[in-house]
């Protein structure tokens, strides 16, 4: 009689899991498509990019600047401004979202300063980068009356401050709270805990917040366009306008000069490596702290 009651319920679940089991081959096959269909495009582009911009590169890329139309020159001025103005940006940015980041994680976690902070923070990081252009335009560039690196300097850092605070907090609130105890149990005062313990053991995923922030403003170009605008000859003026890669791939690709457009695809070229370099930088000091 047992045996006669258990098969329709080792049935029922025997049939419950082939469902299961089909569901599960579904699921697993649209991911899989899903997956394809995005590395397919990312492939595609890549591929486009460097059998076009590999063209591009030459000698004089790197040592002459932006030429006329349908004659010979570089990007050498384009690729400088965008160096001075992100390595700017970046120490501007990095010190600020750092400290704030570390009030955040070990000073005031639950306050209403804090909960402010955070909200204003995540704005400033779903804000659209011609947001903050605008923004600056407004109070840096139509109040002097002069486009200027340092106004694109200020844009860049805009974007860069609230990526890195919020990789700073998260990656201290992952420190173990026994590390804190320990460091205080020892007369440790609070400023040397976070400077000697804390954020020596976050500085791997620090690092990689502050990479990814580089690597997002490297290629950003509407912030510029409101703030440096661009400049055709070398300046290292930071007062006047300056050129960068992202506004001179802008203008070129837009043009119908063919010498324009082999030298947008170089600077393309040159910026995806850059940024693929800083991301794959950043994946290795992770791998690292793990």
């Amino acid at each position: 009689m047992s045996a006669v009651m258990q098969n329709p319920a080792q049935a029922a679940r025997l049939a419950r899991f082939a469902q299961r089991k089909r569901v599960n081959q579904v699921a697993l096959v649209l991911s899989l498509g899903a997956m394809g269909f995005g590395l397919f495009w990312l492939f595609w582009i890549l591929w486009e990019t460097v059998r076009l911009g590999i063209g591009g590169i030459t000698l004089a890329t790197f040592t002459e600047m932006t030429p006329a139309p349908n004659e010979d020159g570089g990007i050498a001025n384009a690729i400088y401004g965008s160096f001075l103005m992100v390595l700017l940006s970046t120490f501007v940015g990095t010190p600020i979202g750092i400290m704030a980041g570390i009030y955040l994680a070990e000073y005031n976690t639950k306050g209403a300063l804090a909960s402010v902070t955070r909200f204003v923070n995540d704005i400033l990081l779903s804000a659209p980068s011609i947001v903050i252009g605008l923004f600056v335009y407004t109070v840096v560039v139509s109040r002097f009356h002069s486009f200027s690196g340092w106004a694109g300097v200020m844009a860049l850092a805009l974007i860069v401050i609230p990526v890195v605070i919020r990789t700073t907090e998260n990656m201290l609130q992952l420190i173990p709270p026994g590390l804190r105890e320990a460091a205080y149990a020892l007369g440790a005062p609070k400023w040397k805990v976070i400077t000697q313990v804390t954020l020596r053991a976050a500085r791997a995923g620090v690092v990689t917040g502050i990479l990814l922030a580089v690597a997002r403003i490297a290629g950003e170009t509407a912030p510029l366009l409101f703030t440096a605008l661009s400049n055709q000859f070398w300046t290292s003026n930071l007062n006047e306008p300056m050129a960068s890669l992202p506004v001179t791939i802008f203008k070129f690709a837009m043009s119908p000069y063919e010498n324009w457009q082999k030298l947008a695809w170089a600077g393309v070229f040159i910026i995806t490596m850059a940024v693929l370099g800083l991301n794959i930088l950043a994946r290795v000091l992770t791998r690292k702290k793990d």
